[in-house]
């Protein structure tokens, strides 16, 4: 009995003690709990947070596409702020003043070379220094060496022998100054460009050659710059300088009306300086002939409209001219005459992937020799019919070019141009046998932009030469290096 009495008082000292352990493991693991589920109510309010703020993003993109997809609304008239009251800035616009060839292709837009895409007050010098080297397989007339001018290729054999030469040059090299002021009567814009490539008189020369002296205010401008007439867009990513035979080129002095300016398309209208040349043929030496004197009396009316897309750009263009000369002479036949030039030219640039960009033209005319890129004589002499007063007339040449070219961006700095472009003459009937009558070029290049201001690359290049009737052609190959370095400075100017 004795023994069953301790026995008892063990087990109830063994059952206090785990009772008394029990109750204070609940006790202490009370808060524990309480942090556990607390933390659990916290981790649900953040989610349900997220996922307020994400269905609150999801509003905004769906606001922000909405408005990028509706069309733009008309500008509000600008309204005088009140007296004491502060001006709200607005974003500076940019203008473009059309100049120069595209520097090379890439994702962004590019501005061309020469071009006024300057904020307000703004004046920028810039240009480039340029070195030319190559060997020309062939022969070409000894003052276009470094050029592919087919209509300066041989029109006999060996009349600029011996073939195969080096040539080296920095006639490339630029500078121009360009601005921006904005006036009451509109942007102030204005460019003037010169490089040390020689032409005409100073052809074959390294001196400064004038390019752009041209100004506008709001839709008027006024200066030498590019034809109304032409597309610089088309001008291919090259380093031959002259560029694609069958492109209309020509920077003329002008004055100039732009009614429509917009991004989505613009309208052009101008006056430019008339000009143009005459082939006497095989009368050459006719004493008839020898006081007959040119007469412009009336300026080039030139124009185009172009439309701008996503796509590309589409621009049609057109020119109507009077060309005219006189007999100075007391002879009793006259010769007096004009013929009314006119053309069409149609170009673009067609985006056909993000790397890579399609610039095509094709232009016809009559009598527009002086607007292209790479041809002789605007006028040319034909034989009247027998028994006719007079045996010969200066009729208006038939023309046509074609350019297309692909350029396509490789990489950040790797491009590449590679096309052709052809120019066609219809002769007359009088012209000498070894005039020029077709013109093919083309080119190939792979060009490298250490960074962005410099460039260096080859190039092959061709040129093809086709007489009017004696049947000579020449062909001729050269491969062509160049090193380009770019520089650019911009300075605030004062409002006027």
């Amino acid at each position: 009995m004795r023994h069953a009495i301790r026995v008892t008082r063990k087990a109830a000292f063994l059952f206090a003690v785990l009772t008394t352990a029990a109750v204070w493991s609940s006790v202490t693991a009370q808060p524990a709990q309480a942090q556990s589920q607390d933390r659990q109510k916290e981790i649900q309010q953040l989610k349900d947070e997220l996922q307020q703020m994400e269905q609150t993003m999801g509003e905004v993109k769906a606001r922000i596409n909405a408005l990028e997809t509706a069309p733009s609304p008309s500008a509000a008239p600008a309204q005088r702020p009140a007296k004491g009251q502060k001006t709200v800035e607005q974003p500076e616009p940019l203008i473009a003043v059309p100049s120069e060839a595209i520097i090379r292709p890439q994702a962004d837009p590019v501005p061309l070379e020469g071009e006024i895409t300057e904020k307000p007050d703004t004046v920028s010098f810039y240009g480039f220094a340029m070195l030319d080297s190559g060997y020309d397989f062939g022969q070409i007339d000894p003052n276009w060496f470094d050029v592919v001018r087919p209509t300066k290729l041989p029109s006999f054999t060996n009349q600029f022998a011996p073939s195969g030469n080096v040539y080296a040059g920095v006639r490339q090299t630029r500078f121009g100054v360009k601005s921006s002021s904005p006036t009451k009567l509109g942007d102030l814009n204005t460019v003037f460009e010169f490089e040390l490539f020689g032409t005409g008189v100073d052809a074959g020369q390294t001196t400064f050659r004038l390019r752009h002296a041209y100004g506008e205010l709001g839709p008027v401008g006024g200066g030498q710059t590019w034809s109304a007439f032409m597309d610089i867009g088309v001008f291919p990513n090259t380093i031959e300088y002259w560029g694609p035979t069958g492109m209309v080129f020509f920077r003329n002095v002008q004055m100039r009306w732009m009614p429509v300016r917009k991004k989505s398309g613009s309208v052009t209208i101008a006056l430019e300086r008339p000009g143009a040349s005459g082939d006497q043929g095989v009368y050459a030496d006719r004493i008839e002939l020898s006081n007959i004197t040119p007469r412009f009396n009336f300026p080039d009316l030139t124009g185009n409209a172009r439309i701008d897309r996503n796509w590309g750009y589409l621009q049609a263009a057109g020119i109507v001219r009077k060309i005219g000369w006189v007999d100075t002479s007391a002879n009793t036949t006259n010769l007096n005459g004009s013929v009314v030039g006119w053309g069409i030219n149609l170009t673009s640039n067609l985006n056909l992937s993000k790397n890579n960009v399609a610039k095509l033209e094709f232009v016809y005319g009559r009598g527009i020799e002086n607007y292209m890129n790479d041809a002789p004589f605007d006028v040319g002499i034909a034989n009247n019919p027998p028994n006719s007063k007079v045996p010969f007339k200066g009729v208006a040449l038939p023309v046509y070019g074609v350019v297309a070219f692909l350029d396509h961006t490789w990489s950040e700095h790797f491009t590449s141009s590679a096309g052709y472009s052809l120019l066609d003459i219809v002769n007359s009937n009088a012209e000498k046998v070894s005039d020029f009558h077709k013109g093919d070029y083309a080119i190939a290049n792979l060009l490298y932009h250490p960074i962005p201001k410099v460039m260096m690359g080859g190039e092959f290049q061709y040129g093809r030469r086709e007489n009017f009737r004696d049947g000579f052609n020449y062909n001729d190959y050269r491969v062509q290096f160049s090193f380009k370095y770019d520089w650019d400075k911009s300075f605030k100017s004062p409002s006027f």
